[in-house]
């Protein structure tokens, strides 16, 4: 994590934009009222506009105004008025859908540059499932609850969203792999862990945050070691 970050970051374990993120109108408000740009880059294939509608609809019942940003490719995450965009936003929330995709669209980009010098410039950051998951290295594997490379842009801590949903077997197979001290954050829906600029971390939302290190339930306190 950079000491240099200033703008709070919120991970998300899914079902955004939805009754218990309560959350929300609070990381709206840090961002000085800003525009909400919605990256619906892991639902490229999922219909995206339909990610962005629906957040459109959330916020505009708090006061807030969205924005979509279509970056949904490889060539739309290397365009510049993509990454301006990014640069100038306050407030960028970055949805769900397929953190493989998200991933190989935002690697080594102009906009993944833009989005991480926004954050550290004070932009309130939030993602959700897929978002949160890649956002981290490591990264969990939804397809079998391994780890592998994530972006990094928080290090040695994993996300395991939709906890409460998700399947036992593949959720006890993930914490297991997670040795060597490594941080996993066990999120369920319509949950955020939130982490300030003062650089704490704590809870927010519907559901519950359960942090694990090496197998074992270790409390958010666990978080403020790295």
């Amino acid at each position: 994590m950079s000491a240099e970050q200033s703008g709070p970051l919120a991970l998300v374990g899914g079902a955004e934009w939805s009754d218990g993120c309560s959350f929300d109108s609070e990381l709206w408000e840090a961002s000085g009222k800003a525009e909400v740009l919605v990256l619906p880059t892991g639902a490229a294939y999922e219909h995206p506009q339909r990610a962005v509608d629906t957040a459109v609809a959330w916020f505009a019942a708090l006061g807030a105004t969205v924005r979509g940003l279509m970056v949904l490719s490889r060539g739309d995450a290397m365009d510049p008025e993509t990454a301006r965009a990014l640069r100038e936003a306050r407030f960028v929330y970055l949805g769900g859908g397929s953190p493989m995709h998200i991933r190989s669209v935002l690697k080594d980009s102009p906009a993944w540059s833009a989005l991480v010098d926004a954050w550290k410039d004070g932009a309130v950051l939030a993602a959700s499932s897929a978002g949160a998951m890649v956002l981290c290295d490591p990264m969990v594997d939804p397809r079998g609850g391994a780890l592998t490379l994530g972006l990094g842009l928080v290090g040695h801590l994993a996300v395991l969203p939709h906890y409460d949903t998700w399947s036992e077997e593949k959720a006890h197979r993930t914490v297991q792999l997670a040795t060597g001290h490594l941080r996993l954050a066990a999120i369920d829906e319509r949950t955020a862990l939130i982490r300030d600029p003062d650089g704490t971390w704590r809870s927010a939302g519907a559901g519950a945050v359960t942090v694990y290190v090496d197998g074992a339930p270790a409390g958010l306190q666990a978080l403020a070691t790295r």
